[in-house]
């Protein structure tokens, strides 16, 4: 166990120099590379107030600190927020393909933004869309949980079982309602639109909207670190938390709320991305094991990481066009998922 903590410790020092580093190689890279050394500099002068070189123009500051450096903040700060939720989701589901978009989420963010995209655009100028979008798209992934919660508490206690199943029963209900809007809609720029955002990008940040994930990232992230004891206690079942004196009942409801919250944050940021909050947890607990004390600040740091990785490669394999960002996480995370699951052992519920 000792091996193992240290182990632990040793990879999670590891991913904090590798989140540096992928942060900065994202601000440098684009169609005007810019250097670490310049990076550093403005970043110095905008944060601390530090004087800048003076072959640094006033064009390459406006690059990194208006467009690059929250691009890439949103892009870490999505990514460990869907890796938590994701490592969050699967102990309280007790189920390893849990992820996020599990509480039929994504499905309901996705009919809040087709609603808003179809009826708001029509009154509304195309100034205010993108507001209305994140706005609808919230309300309606908000929603989507709340129902979720009420259906599976029908007839008794809340359960894991009853859990997932009613969230796949409202995701089918709202996909439903979404594709029927877009069906009888005749305004092609609007379904073209809906599709872009269910397939996720980061290219919509802002200095402005990225203070909100970040600040609901920081104090949900801070709170279910401290909540390890109980997500392992999780990992036995109802049975073993019985005996030890844990009503996961309660913890459950509490834990669900949260990352339904913050997942709902997430869409409304930057659209549906698929797979970090599924693939991560995996490859967390191949790299460290399921004790989450060390398990998921692990997480989020490969979460984020993981994803600014994925924006550079949407940014950059095509010269012409950016690819949305949530079809790189699934070219890339299917096959690693199915990789970790062939070549890799780990017990879902061990240490």
């Amino acid at each position: 166990m000792i091996l193992k903590d240290l182990k632990g410790k040793i990879i999670f020092i590891i991913l904090i120099g590798i989140l540096i580093l992928v942060s900065l190689f994202s601000m440098s890279m684009g169609s005007v590379k810019i250097s670490f050394r310049d990076i550093y500099e403005i970043l110095g002068n905008k944060l601390f107030n530090l004087s800048l070189s003076p072959h640094i123009q006033q064009s390459t500051v406006d690059i990194i600190w208006q467009i690059r450096f929250p691009r890439v903040i949103l892009g870490a700060v999505v990514g460990i927020g869907l890796a938590l939720c994701g490592v969050v989701m699967q102990a309280t589901v007790q189920n390893p393909l849990a992820d996020p978009y599990i509480l039929g989420i994504s499905s309901g963010g996705t009919l809040g933004a087709t609603f808003s995209v179809l009826v708001f655009s029509v009154y509304f100028s195309s100034s205010s869309i993108s507001l209305s979008i994140s706005v609808a798209a919230f309300i309606g992934a908000l929603l989507s949980s709340i129902v979720v919660f009420k259906i599976s508490t029908i007839g008794g206690r809340m359960t894991p079982v009853k859990l997932v199943l009613s969230g796949v029963v409202v995701n089918f209900i709202c996909t439903a309602f979404s594709s029927l809007m877009i069906y009888m809609s005749n305004d092609n720029g609007a379904v073209r639109s809906i599709s872009d955002w269910t397939m996720g990008s980061l290219a919509g940040a802002t200095l402005k909207n990225i203070t909100l994930p970040l600040i609901s990232v920081i104090l949900i992230g801070g709170f279910f670190l401290t909540q390890s004891r109980i997500l392992n206690i999780m990992l036995l079942g109802d049975e073993s938390a019985i005996t030890l004196g844990v009503d996961l009942n309660k913890y459950r409801k509490i834990y669900l709320l949260l990352t339904a919250f913050l997942t709902g944050i997430m869409v409304a940021a930057c659209g549906i991305i698929g797979f970090v909050g599924l693939v991560i947890p995996h490859i967390t607990r191949s790299l460290v094991g399921t004790n989450h004390k060390i398990n998921t600040p692990c997480a989020m740091l490969i979460g984020g990481i993981f994803l600014m990785l994925s924006d550079i490669i949407a940014r950059s394999l095509l010269t012409s066009m950016e690819l949305p960002i949530g079809i790189i996480t699934s070219i890339i995370g299917a096959p690693f998922f199915m990789y970790i699951l062939i070549k890799k052992s780990y017990s879902f519920g061990g240490a």
